[in-house]
């Protein structure tokens, strides 16, 4: 009788133990119905780049990426949530970066110096996607060039079979 009461009080305190973890997650997902509004973008590459993604200005989160889309120009349309009270200046821009070289990818919005602010529903024109840090290490790695064979006689000779 004493086992069976030991065994019920484990199998409860490892069930609030789920369920604390699985609020905490839920939390810190940002989804708890904050409100904001919406704005996009259109970027060509998003690598990294997820629904639920943080979007930050000036390194502060002020919204998360609620969708992605492929438009018919094969750009990707960002849907983004932003924080009611924060206000975007209408010439901002937009960069896809990283935390590092292995961290994780957000939106980065660098405000503009307009006193036009962008509208709930805006799109932000100023966009750079981002960069395939593969194929820049692999042409680094692997010696790419631009063209030249690295020859520093300035005459290229093909070579004889």
């Amino acid at each position: 009788m004493h086992n069976d009461t030991v065994e019920t009080l484990i199998g409860a305190a490892v069930i609030a133990v789920a369920v604390f973890f699985l609020a905490f997650a839920y939390r810190s997902t940002g989804s708890t119905g904050i409100s904001g509004y919406e704005l996009t973008a259109n970027l060509s590459r998003v690598d990294g780049i997820a629904v639920g993604t943080d979007v930050r200005l000036s390194g502060i989160k002020v919204g998360a990426v609620s969708s992605l889309t492929l438009n018919p120009n094969y750009l990707v349309t960002v849907h983004m949530n932003i924080h009611n009270d924060v206000q975007i200046p209408a010439d901002s821009s937009l960069v896809v970066t990283s935390a590092g070289l292995l961290g994780s990818s957000y939106l980065s919005i660098s405000p503009g110096g307009s006193d036009k602010m962008l509208p709930p529903g805006g799109a932000i024109r100023n966009t750079q996607g981002s960069l395939d840090m593969m194929g820049l290490l692999s042409r680094f790695v692997g010696g790419g060039t631009s063209g030249g064979n690295n020859n520093s006689g300035g005459n290229s000779t093909a070579p004889k079979p």
